[in-house]
């Protein structure tokens, strides 16, 4: 039901723009989040953005570089990321869900993913 779109490859330091779409969900009643995965890695949280009030939270690994946004009209959240490291290599995925404020971060709070979307940044 989410589509995540804008992965690509890209030198250390430069940028990209996810974006996650979805013609079924109302986004404006979910938290939205991205969680990213590195090969032979965990899932992991990203950056989250709350359906009530619309606050932030990154992951202490990206803050300060990454920035999620959502636009409720269309249904989309991106994810600008800049100042990409090679660290930074995963697939990245979008995710919707109701968490309460203390488990923001916490994947199995979140019930729709999309299927994914692979950023390669190169050193």
């Amino acid at each position: 039901q989410l589509q995540a779109s804008g992965g690509g490859l890209v030198q250390a330091g430069g940028s990209l723009k996810l974006s996650c779409a979805s013609s079924t969900l109302t986004f404006s009643s979910y938290t939205m989040a991205w969680f990213r995965q590195a090969p032979g890695k965990e899932r992991e949280f990203v950056a989250a953005i709350r359906w009530h009030g619309g606050s932030t939270r990154y992951a202490d690994s990206v803050k300060d570089r990454f920035t999620i946004s959502r636009e409720n009209a269309k249904n989309t959240v991106h994810l600008q990321m800049n100042s990409l490291k090679p660290e930074d290599t995963a697939v990245y995925y979008c995710a919707a869900g109701r968490p309460i404020t203390s488990e923001t971060m916490t994947r199995s709070m979140y019930y729709y993913w999309g299927q994914g979307t692979l950023v390669t940044v190169s050193s």
